[in-house]
């Protein structure tokens, strides 16, 4: 199974972004869980999770990032 592309991410709308951002996290709270009961029989799948992760983290810094200079800076008088 690959790893999931950068350019998918940047594909959602920032709602989209976010309710994944929250999914992945539950997901690595899940397989977390699953770890210490020993009951994790793909560990890949934390490597594909924590990537993806990653991914959309960075796909909302950069918007973050390209609005805030995007707006006009206020001078102080």
């Amino acid at each position: 199974m690959p790893l999931p592309k950068i350019s998918e991410a940047r594909e959602l709308t920032d709602e989209q972004l976010a309710q994944q951002i929250t999914a992945v996290k539950k997901e690595l709270f899940q397989l977390r869980l699953q770890q210490a009961t020993r009951q994790l029989d793909k560990p890949h799948k934390f490597r594909h999770a924590r990537h993806r992760l990653a991914q959309l983290m960075t796909v909302e810094a950069e918007r973050k990032r390209a609005s805030s200079s995007s707006q006009p800076v206020k001078e102080s008088e």
